[in-house]
Order: structure tokens, then C-alpha cells, then sequence
């Protein structure tokens, strides 16, 4: 485990500010991050309204009340924006002012991306914008007011929306009032068509809508009339992994479309004004737009917040039926045909782990002193940990599946977990009547230090040989069993007898100082092959098996560096490689010397090679990123593991671990629900700079 004094600060987790962590170019809202750890429905939402689509105080005024119908739908609004070069996925009200009120924002499509962000500056996503940020987030449903198209005289001057090659490779499904009628509607349908882009109209009618008005003289492709319907066609979409978007045309309501006539005569003269003043692409859209306003004496405002909202209700109302979907489904809407897996993709379904799962409370106070006997005022969250949980959800996300072994109660906390783990194989997971999940209440600080623990784990104590034992099959046969020191002593001495007779590499995960003694306490410990502990549970392996051990933990890396290499000798006299993690100070691999670093993958007898101890620096993180502490050393080990099955060199299974542990640093979640494979690839991780791993021998 990654532990500093600091213990368990993940609730600690605000929408970040236009101050904060300017090195990081994706940042999900905390609330927006939940629903989709949760598998709750999220509309994306575009900000090129606010900042060029209506004046202020209107523009603020808009976003908030859509943000508010999404909510009232049951859905969690995300907002799409770029603040000072960071994609911002979900918006907190003062960032949705700031943009609001911007004279410099820009408007920022695919192609301006990366000049806004190497320039550190703000703006607006359009429709294409906002696409690419939804898709990377995993959000498939994003609502907008109207998107791009051909414009008139396109076939002349080539101007052609981005908007409808980013309906044409990136597959979100954009729910809108068609496009705008100052456009060349004909020739955008074409033009979407030949992007292979399906187009449905929502509703009773089959016509495709032009902004302002329910009908363009063109009918829509395809028809979908309620929010099922259109899940449905959402679903099969995606599902089929053809890379490219939806798009859903909802009319203008009845009731704001009988003023369609007057603002259609109002665009037609703005477009003759705009082309008799020079005005050309990506200026002609908001002058348009402002001079309609002017010559309709404000309906056209009117008409087109009206849209907007209802495009925002009908939205949600289809994410919502798409997420029923999902549920019902069991899939993930994202290429789910089955096909032969890449050799860091695929599934390993011979992985075994066996530990605890927690529902965590952390109560943290907002004031600088906690008065115990009296309510103290601050924030309480919830979230789900356990070593064994940690660490299958790691490697789950990661594309490995392992069997997870636990036990829970049958209550409410134990329907909350497993409908978080979803995504894992929790089918061993055992549901005891007349007992209690595993919770843990912790009250701390407003600085982040624990003042006040409270655990109950006595459900662990059920995770018993006689239940572990009807897996024997799958633990004779696995590719890798991980212990950890939650689980009783016999259940740990009953899996390394199997797993030494059939040469199964065992990791042992020691969870706490206190647990770290349990296989150590007979000669099971003899059957393991790696276990990563911090400084203290070496400290107290060491002395359960009765060697010297320090009596006081060093504190300078010089110190720590030469302490660690003696404690990890004796047990490199069984086990193939002893991780030691060092919070801030990084991480210690210790084993048997090859080719310049440690001999990390399994072996069937020790080669008997000289042993050595590599260290390896923390990555660099701030304090001020860092949101929780409690998971880091579980991801950065379920990410070792990883690497390990991969048959990876040393090198790359440990920086992985260390990207890994720094998504899990700057997450509230002890695994962070956005963690993939790609992320902690170490050869697509270019931007990040390697400190040089140093190596020293361990002597006999």
C-alpha cells in the first residue's frame, strides 16, 4: 500500500479551479467522474453557446438551466470546456461564469485543439470539440442546440462544417434541431450520408427540422419516436463499432415554431448583410445569429433557448433509456463485438484474488480543530475499497478478469458494491445472511491527517478454507493467485499448499504492519513468489520470522535505500522478488540480478544469480493534485501484475505500476474508474520523462 501520514484524504475532491493543475489536459468533474464509475447516464454539453452563441447575462442564464432540466431528467450534465489549455469535462458554476463572461474565449474545434491548449488558453468547444472530449471521457450521448453543415455556395468555396467529419469517425450520438436554415440543408444530408453518419428524426413527424422551424422541405433518413426507440438505435450504433456518430433531429416545440416564418424572412436578410459586409467563415455563424436577434426584436433568442432546453429534456430522457439499456445488456456500447484480443488486451481468466472488500465513509472537517462530543461541520462521501477489491478492479480495468474470492453481507452496503463491481467477476463473492459488509468510518482533518478510525471488519474472518477450497481447481490451474493480509491465517496456509504443489505464483499483498505477519507465522511464506510491502510491514516480516530489525524506520532515502536491500534478503532466500513501496520516494525492486535490473517474471527454480535492489523515483505530483492517498499502492501493484502476465520487462511493468498510482493520486476512487491500458502503456506515455532507475547489489 501507498501510506503516508496523511491517511484516506479521497474525499477531499472538488471541481478543479482555473488555478489548479495546469499541467493536466483532461480533467473530469468529480460529479461527472461518479456517474460514469457508477454506470449512470451523463449528457455532454457544448459551450460555444455560452461563450459566441448569446449574449451575457442570457448565455449563463441558459447553461444553468439546461444543466438543471438534464438533472431533473435523472441524467448528470458535463459541460465541455477549455480553461486556461485544460479540457474541462463538467463545469463548476464559477467556471461556467468565467467563460460566461469571457471577451477572449475562443470558439475551439478538432482544429484548434491543439493551439488553445500548447497556448494555455480558453474557449468554447463547438459540436466537434465537445465530440472528442465526450468520446474520451465515455460519455455517448451529447446534446446541442444545432450543429454545422454545408454552407451555401459550398460546392464554390468548399466551406464545410467540422462538425459533420467528426459525426463521420467519432461515435457519439448528437441529439439536435437539425442544422442551422442559413445553411445548405440539402447538401449537408448528402454530405452526411457519404460520412456514413445514420440521421433519425425524433418524434411524430418524419421531416427533418431546420433550427427554427419543424420542417426543412427534406425528410429525415430514419424515424425514431420515443426515448426507447431511440436508445435503441443509440445501442446498436455503437455496438457495432463502426467508428462514427448518430445523429437525432428533435423539432423545434410547436408552441415557438409559429414564429418560423418571421425569423427565416430575419435570416435571409443577415445573410445578405453578412456577404455584403465581407463577413466569412467562422465569423458569419454568431453575426447571423446576432443580427437575426436584432431584426426580431429578441424571438429569435427566445426560439432558440426554447430549442435548446427541449433538446436537453428529449436528451436526457434518451440517456437514461440508453443507460437501461446498458444495464439490461450487460455491455459497454463500445465495440462489444467479440473478436481475437491484442496480446495487451486480452482476457486472463486464470487470475485469482482472494481479500476484503470495504464500504468506506470518510467524514472530513472544514474547520482547522475537530471538538469531539459535539457535531463538527464539514463533508462525509462514500466509496468502495478492500486491498483484494482494489486490486481486482485494477486488473479488470486493465483488461484482465480475475475470479475475486470475497464475502459480504446481505444488506444495503453489499447491493451498493456489487453494482459498483459490475465490471468485475464477482460471482465468488459470497452473500452471508446475519452478517455485516466490511465498513470502515474514517474522521479526519481539515489538513488531512486522521483523527478518528473506526472498522468493522470482522466479515474477512469468513473468507475460510472451506469456502476458498471449492475453487481448487481454478487455483491449481492459475496463471496467478494475490493474498491479501485481510484474510484469515489457515486460508493463507491453505492456498499456498495448493499453489506450491502445482507451481502457481502467489503475490501477497500485506495490507497493514499488523497483517503483514500472517503467512510468516509457518512456512507458507516459502510458497510465495512476490509481495509488496512499504518500509513497516518489511520491518514486521522480518521480525515474525525473528531477524534484526530496525528501531526506528529510517527517513532520509539514503538511509531507506540501504535499510530496504537488508531486510529483502531473507526473503529472497523463497521468494522471486520482493517490491518495497516507498510513497514519495518511489519504489524498491529487489531479486535476482539479469541483464541490469531484477529478474521479474515467474520462475520454476531459483537460478541462483547474484541478487540485487533497483530503485525506481516516484513520478512528480504536487500536494495540491494529490486527492487520495488510499488506493496507490493497489494500482500500482494490480498494474505490476499486469505487466508481469504480459511478459513484460521490469522496467516497463514498473512504470506502469507508477502511472497507475499517480491516476489513483489525483482520483477519488481508490481505483480510478477512467483507468485503461492505454493510459499506463509506457511506450505511449511520451510526455512523461523517466528518472533513470538506480541499482545496487545486495550482499550475502
Amino acid at each position: 500500500m501507498w501510506r503516508l501520514s496523511a491517511f484516506l484524504r479521497r474525499c477531499i475532491t472538488t471541481s478543479p479551479s482555473r488555478h489548479r493543475k495546469k499541467d493536466s489536459l483532461f480533467i473530469i468533474h468529480p460529479d461527472v467522474k461518479e456517474a460514469l464509475a457508477d454506470h449512470r447516464p451523463v449528457v455532454a454539453l457544448e459551450s460555444t453557446i455560452i461563450t459566441h452563441g448569446m449574449p451575457y447575462p442570457h448565455n449563463l442564464s441558459t447553461a444553468k438551466e439546461v444543466e438543471a432540466i438534464v438533472r431533473a431528467e435523472g441524467a448528470i450534465p458535463a459541460t465541455i470546456g477549455i480553461l486556461e489549455g485544460s479540457i474541462h469535462v463538467g463545469l463548476s458554476s464559477d467556471e461556467l461564469d468565467f467563460l460566461a463572461q469571457s471577451k477572449m474565449a475562443l470558439k475551439v474545434s478538432r482544429r484548434d485543439l491543439p493551439y488553445v491548449i500548447c497556448k494555455g488558453l480558453s474557449g468554447g468547444t463547438t459540436v466537434s470539440g465537445t465530440m472528442i472530449a465526450a468520446h474520451k471521457a465515455g460519455i455517448p450521448v451529447f446534446v446541442t442546440g444545432g450543429i454545422g453543415g454545408v454552407h451555401r455556395d459550398g460546392e464554390n468555396s468548399l466551406d464545410v462544417s467540422a462538425d459533420l467529419t467528426e459525426l463521420g469517425r467519432t461515435p457519439i450520438a448528437v441529439v439536435s434541431a437539425g442544422v442551422k436554415s442559413i445553411l445548405d440543408i440539402g447538401r449537408t444530408l448528402e454530405f452526411l450520408e457519404t460520412q456514413g453518419v445514420c440521421v433519425a428524426t425524433y418524434g411524430d413527424s418524419k421531416s427533418f427540422p431546420a433550427f427554427f422551424s419543424q420542417q426543412s422541405g427534406f425528410t429525415s433518413p430514419y424515424h425514431v419516436s420515443s426515448p426507447q426507440e431511440a436508445a435503441d438505435l443509440i445501442a446498436s450504433t455503437l455496438s457495432l463499432g463502426l467508428q462514427n456518430g448518430l445523429l437525432l433531429a428533435i423539432p423545434i416545440p410547436e408552441e415557438h415554431a409559429a414564429t418560423g416564418q418571421q425569423i427565416e424572412d430575419a435570416i435571409q436578410t443577415a445573410v445578405k448583410e453578412a456577404s455584403s459586409k465581407g463577413v466569412t467563415g467562422r465569423d458569419v455563424t454568431p453575426f447571423i445569429l446576432q443580427r437575426v436577434n436584432e431584426l426580431t426584436n429578441g424571438k429569435s433568442l427566445q426560439a432558440n433557448i426554447a430549442l435548446i432546453q427541449n433538446n436537453s429534456k428529449v436528451g436526457s430522457q434518451i440517456a437514461c433509456a440508453l443507460s437501461k439499456h446498458k444495464e439490461k445488456s450487460g455491455g459497454n456500447f463500445r465495440g462489444d463485438i467479440k473478436t481475437r484480443k491484442s496480446k495487451d488486451q486480452r482476457i486472463d481468466s486464470n487470475t485469482i484474488v482472494i481479500g476484503g472488500i470495504n464500504v468506506d465513509f470518510i467524514a472530513k472537517g472544514t474547520t482547522k480543530k475537530l471538538v469531539f462530543g459535539q457535531t463538527n461541520p464539514g463533508s462525509v462521501c462514500q466509496s468502495f475499497g478492500g486491498v483484494g477489491r482494489n486490486i481486482a478492479d485494477c486488473l479488470s480495468r486493465l483488461g484482465h478478469k480475475p475470479l475475486f474470492i470475497s464475502a459480504i453481507g446481505k444488506d444495503s452496503h453489499s447491493d451498493a458494491v456489487l453494482n459498483y463491481c459490475k465490471h468485475m467477476d464477482t460471482s465468488a463473492v459470497a452473500r452471508l445472511q446475519d452478517q455485516r459488509t466490511a465498513t470502515y468510518c474514517a474522521v479526519i482533518t481539515e489538513s488531512g491527517e486522521l483523527s478518528l478510525g473506526l472498522g468493522d471488519m470482522d466479515i474477512h474472518q469468513q473468507i475460510q478454507e472451506q469456502y476458498v477450497s471449492q475453487f481448487e481447481d481454478q487455483l491449481a490451474s492459475a496463471s496467478l493467485v494475490v493474498l491479501d493480509g485481510n484474510i484469515p491465517v489457515s486460508t493463507i496456509d491453505y492456498v499456498c499448499h495448493i499453489a506450491k504443489k502445482h507451481a502457481v505464483p502467489v503475490w501477497f499483498e500485506p495490507t497493514d504492519a499488523d497483517k503483514a505477519c500472517k503467512p510468516f507465522l509457518s512456512e507458507s511464506w516459502k510458497a510465495l513468489s512476490y509481495t509488496s510491502p512499504n518500509l513497516a510491514e518489511l520491518c514486521t516480516m522480518n521480525h515474525t520470522l525473528g531477524l534484526p530489525t530496525p528501531t526506528e524506520l529510517p527517513r532520509s532515502l539514503e538511509d531507506i535505500l540501504g535499510c530496504v536491500p537488508a531486510l529483502s534478503r531473507p526473503l529472497l532466500e523463497h521468494l522471486n522478488c520482493v517490491v518495497v513501496t516507498l510513497g514519495a520516494l518511489g519504489v524498491m525492486v529487489c531479486g535476482e540480478h539479469d541483464a541490469g535490473t531484477v529478474h521479474l517474471q515467474p520462475q520454476k527454480q531459483k537460478l541462483k544469480g547474484r541478487l540485487c535492489a533497483v530503485h525506481y523515483p516516484a513520478l512528480a505530483m504536487s500536494s495540491k493534485e494529490t486527492v487520495n492517498v488510499s488506493g496507490a499502492g493497489d494500482s500500482f501493484a494490480g498494474a505490476m501484475m499486469v505487466g508481469i502476465l504480459q511478459g513484460l520487462d521490469t522496467d516497463s511493468c514498473v512504470r506502469m505500476g507508477l502511472l497507475a498510482a499517480r491516476t489513483s493520486l489525483v482520483s477519488p476512487h481508490p481505483i480510478d474508474p477512467s483507468l485503461t491500458a492505454d493510459a499506463i502503456h509506457p511506450e505511449k506515455s511520451h510526455s512523461q520523462l523517466w528518472s533513470k532507475p538506480s541499482c545496487v547489489w545486495i550482499e550475502d
